[in-house]
């Protein structure tokens, strides 16, 4: 009787372990297309994060490990049933980017399912009582990278052919003017306003979303790219040397916009100087007679463009040098006025309802290329108008008579001050409040940022801070303190969900909330 009951659990244990297999297999593949399918940045996120030795691996490793040495009932119940819950919590969670199922991720999940059943079929054929063993350490997240290994070939030979289909429909299009816009932030907001600008007199495609690799440009030149078009605005985003040079190398840009060089992605870029090399392949990657335009309120950006000796345009709010400036910047609650002071001339006159200086700053880069393409100045003045927000740069909502400023996307130390400016200037008779998580990706600079982060929140018009995840809390929290920001006014709380729980029944009409961050589900 025992022996049946003992068969009988292993059976269910076997389903059970399917089931878990199925939502490690998936969080794993998640998390391999969330690093850009790169073996390194996904070992490199499995050290950081702890993934390695995370709960559903320690249980694989036990499981096997205390199934060698019994075979009780007692014991494949219990871990079948701590399986059970891991496998229900992993697909009742609502991820922030949820797993996109495409071909490649497909074609991952079937090769990783077909390399399983080949170990198994193996170990029960050889050595049938370590069957349960080898399925257990079946789970380990390691099996991704294998399984990418052994469809690498296949992979490659898709993309390049993907590739070099994108590059003959533009060898097709020989008037089509391509502009690039890169930069460590505000270069999504800055594609968004040139091609709300530059649609005044032409017909624009741009990048979606955040389709900022060279995969990402392909897949909009075969999918959208049509011979009526005649802008295409790429943005192009980077992690490490050369990524902004491959897509370059893709579209041939003839125009080129930098709208930053900041302390992001120092992980992998290791140091601001190779964030600026990095980020200036699109302006090395100009013809002759390109032209490139270049912010240089970034401080690392116009020293980058002076120790070169690019000859480029540049633009800004507070630099004087600049060739386009933005300049007598008018606040009110519904608008933000300003003028375009250039080399040549003062524009006078233009309106938005967008906020902040740094979209000001993004506008004026818009309209700086805008000029330079011919659009004149009244039909760039009814753009500007007409711009709308960009959802979670900077972006405002308002909820039951609360102001909501969502800068849920932008992760990086000037454009957070940016945001608190916003956030102290706001005209209200209420309270303002922070919910932020810090930054994250930027090396050895990270805590020090945070601190300051911290710091910069504490000298703001701000009533409440909420501190989201561990990741950052000690850095920003000591740059409260060292600020003189009360502690009481300070709550540390494990996510978005948790902080909006606290701070909803505090919430009066005439309140306004800023999310500044919002960490990607690699960093939980």
């Amino acid at each position: 009787m025992l022996i049946i009951t003992t068969l009988i659990m292993q059976h269910i244990y076997h389903f059970v372990w399917l089931f878990f297999l199925l939502a490690t297999m998936r969080y794993s593949v998640q998390m391999f297309q969330q690093n850009s399918y790169r073996v390194e940045r996904y070992n490199r996120w499995l050290r950081s994060s702890g993934e390695w030795h995370s709960r559903a691996n320690i249980l694989a490793l036990l499981s096997a490990v205390i199934y060698i040495f019994t075979d009780h009932a007692i014991i494949l119940t219990l871990f079948g049933v701590w399986m059970l819950v891991i496998a229900i919590a992993e697909f009742s969670i609502k991820y922030k980017i949820p797993i996109a199922y495409t071909m490649r991720v497909k074609r991952l999940f079937i090769t990783r399912l077909l390399m399983t059943a080949a170990i198994i079929v193996i170990v029960y054929n050889y050595a049938k009582d370590y069957t349960l063993v080898a399925m257990m350490l079946l789970c380990f997240d390691y099996w991704t990278i294998l399984a990418n290994l052994i469809n690498r070939p296949l992979e490659q030979a898709i993309s390049r052919w993907y590739y070099n289909d994108a590059k003959r429909m533009l060898r097709s299009m020989p008037n089509l003017k391509i502009i690039g816009v890169t930069g460590s932030f505000g270069k999504t907001s800055t594609k968004h306003f040139l091609y709300r600008v530059l649609s005044e007199k032409y017909n624009v495609l741009m990048t979606p979303g955040n389709f900022n690799t060279t995969l990402g440009v392909v897949r909009t030149i075969r999918e959208h790219l049509k011979p009526h078009h005649e802008i295409f605005i790429v943005e192009m985003g980077a992690k490490q040397r050369g990524d902004i040079k491959e897509i370059c190398d893709l579209v041939h840009p003839t125009m080129g916009v930098v709208t930053s060089v900041g302390e992001m992605h120092l992980e992998t870029f290791g140091s601001v100087d190779n964030v600026a090399r990095t980020k200036f392949e699109l302006i090395d990657a100009l013809p002759e007679g390109g032209f490139g335009v270049v912010n240089i309120d970034s401080e690392a950006a116009y020293k980058y463009i002076k120790e070169q000796g690019y000859d480029v345009k540049t633009y800004a709010v507070d630099n004087p040098e600049a060739d386009y400036r933005a300049s007598n910047i008018l606040y009110s609650t519904t608008e933000t006025r300003f003028d375009l002071a250039t080399t040549h001339s003062v524009d006078e006159g233009y309106a938005t309802h967008i906020l902040g200086r740094g979209n000001i700053l993004n506008i004026t880069a818009a309209l700086a290329v805008a000029e330079h393409l011919g659009i004149g100045v009244e039909s760039r003045r009814r753009a500007v108008r007409q711009i709308e927000q960009v959802e979670h740069r900077l972006s405002m909502r308002r909820s039951g008579g609360v102001a909501i400023l969502d800068d849920a996307y932008n992760s990086n130390p000037e454009g957070a001050r940016m945001a608190l400016e916003v956030l102290s200037g706001f005209v209200t008779e209420g309270k303002r409040y922070v919910v932020t998580p810090g930054f994250v990706e930027m090396g050895a600079k990270q805590y020090e940022n945070n601190r300051t982060f911290g710091g910069d929140i504490a000298q703001s018009r701000v009533d409440g801070v909420y501190v989201v995840n561990e990741v950052n809390r000690d850095a920003i929290t000591e740059g409260l303190k060292a600020g003189g920001y009360p502690d009481a006014q300070v709550e540390c709380v494990a996510s978005f969900t948790e902080a909006m729980a606290a701070l909803q029944p505090k919430l009066k009409a005439g309140d306004v909330v800023l999310y500044e961050n919002d960490l990607p589900d690699s960093f939980k």
